[in-house]
């Protein structure tokens, strides 16, 4: 085993997972469930869907956010001027 999630890490992930089938704004049920910013949130997530172990725990849900996340940077870099890609 590459190490251990926290239970913070497993309650984003949780949320990650359940969202489609939430209803109402993310940001509130960010600070409901989690008691954190959705800025904080997004940074965490940032950070846990780029480690191993996250990887490991939930490798179906960790590929598509990381697929979704890169598709977004390549439409920035593309919107870039000057950008050749």
């Amino acid at each position: 085993m590459l190490g251990e999630l926290t239970e913070r890490d497993r309650a984003i992930l949780a949320l990650e997972t359940a969202w489609p089938r939430h209803g109402g704004a993310k940001e509130e049920v960010i600070r409901a469930q989690l008691g954190m910013s959705s800025a904080r949130y997004y940074q965490l997530l940032g950070r846990l869907i780029d480690s191993d172990v996250a990887l490991e725990y939930d490798p179906l849900l960790v590929g598509r956010l990381r697929r979704l996340r890169d598709g977004r940077a390549r439409k920035r870099a593309a919107r870039t001027p000057g950008f050749v890609g």
